[in-house]
């Protein structure tokens, strides 16, 4: 362990008291409460990946996944936000730096941002465009200072700007908070705590010199390995950080209950369940399963990592296995956090359960891209060799 991920560790240890303690409060405002944000702010943890020209912390990936993973054994949507908010503030090394500062560069600065709901119009005119779209699962939004808004470059209202391939040229326009329509549409199973709102705009200009697009090397102002990695995949990096973390103490959780609680509630039995056998083989292979999914990814971070700092690209077969590593962790991560809920049986299913809202929030996260089970198909193309159909 580098000094540098030693004390990004600290910091996120120091600060998971607080996040767990106001875990009902997060749940039930449905955002990152104002003292446990304040306390996130002031630790920089939003600003663990912005660029160490503007003052951040440019960590590596296997820091980054765990100072997520530490935050999300205490509570899973502080971490989420957090994950979110870290990777969009990989876009100030695609922007100029004083436009880079403005938006990442505060103390209290949050950017949020989600795919959009249709197809986005950033109409081309002098100096911008004039946007109108709405996007979705912005998390964060209840908190952010500025927002963007993945949209389609458009020449006239019906014709796409294309680029030599002809392909559609998109670009993420910036745009502070206070500009966009935010609504309340984060009413779901879990990780009601990251305010994923939907939001929009309408003929909104923004000027071109706030705009750019995710891995553009055009738009790319900062050199070194994070900026060579994709930034959907540091997304990746940091989901699997919430799934493992939320997995883990899961476990923890129910290896503390199996050590008071008995078999059919004391009535159909009088063995503690960490005596039974069923229990003790699930345990064992739970653990098992969590571990070696863990050892996995921090294995890939780590080769993709010096990769990246020494080659600056990453080849197709380390891509494919890094790709496994991340959605192999948030399936072994569902798997962990079944068996506890289920073993735990009855003292599951209450609300303020040590399981109940990490069992919500896991498979919440399941519905995201990064765990979709299509990845390994994917994988496996590159593996033999051939282009994957989607990117990894």
């Amino acid at each position: 362990m580098t000094k540098d991920t030693h004390d990004w560790l600290a910091r996120a240890t120091a600060l998971a008291p607080l996040i767990e303690a106001a875990g009902g409060r997060t749940e039930m405002e449905r955002k990152i409460p104002a003292d446990v944000l304040s306390a996130m702010h002031a630790a920089r943890l939003f600003h663990i990946l912005l660029p160490v020209s503007l003052g951040g912390g440019g960590v590596d990936l296997v820091t980054f996944n765990e100072v997520v993973e530490t935050l999300a054994a205490a509570d899973a949507s502080p971490a989420w936000c957090l994950a979110q908010a870290a990777v969009t503030s990989h876009a100030a090394g695609f922007l100029e730096p004083k436009i880079a500062r403005e938006v990442f560069g505060a103390s209290d600065a949050l950017v949020a941002w989600g795919p959009p709901a249709g197809i986005a119009k950033a109409l081309a005119v002098d100096g911008g465009y004039r946007v109108t779209g709405k996007w979705r699962f912005a998390s964060g939004s209840a908190n952010a200072t500025w927002m963007g808004g993945h949209s389609t470059v458009f020449e006239a209202s019906d014709k796409p700007r294309r680029d030599a391939g002809g392909n559609p040229i998109n670009r993420t326009m910036l745009f502070r908070r206070e500009r966009a329509h935010i609504g309340d549409t984060w009413h779901v199973l879990g990780l009601r705590g990251t305010a994923s709102h939907d939001y929009e705009v309408t003929d909104l200009f923004v000027p071109e010199e706030y705009t750019t697009w995710r891995d553009s090397a055009a738009d790319r102002r900062e050199s070194g390995p994070l900026y060579n990695i994709p930034m959907l995949t540091l997304y990746g990096v940091g989901f699997s950080g919430v799934a493992l973390g939320i997995a883990g103490s899961s476990l923890a959780a129910f290896m503390q209950l199996a050590q008071t609680k008995r078999s059919g509630g004391g009535l159909g039995s009088a063995n503690l369940l960490r005596d039974n056998a069923v229990i003790q083989s699930g345990l064992a292979r739970a653990s098992g399963q969590l571990r070696s999914a863990r050892a996995f990814l921090l294995q890939m971070l780590r080769e993709v990592w010096v990769s990246s700092a020494t080659s600056g690209a990453l080849s197709l077969e380390q891509r494919a296995h890094l790709r496994v590593a991340i959605t192999g962790a948030m399936e072994a991560a569902r798997k962990v956090v079944n068996f506890a809920y289920r073993a735990a049986g009855t003292t599951a299913i209450f609300e303020g359960s040590a399981f109940e809202r990490r069992f919500r929030d896991l498979h919440t996260l399941l519905a995201q891209g990064q765990a979709h089970l299509s990845n390994f198909e994917s994988a496996g193309q590159a593996l033999f060799g051939l282009e994957p159909r989607q990117r990894l």
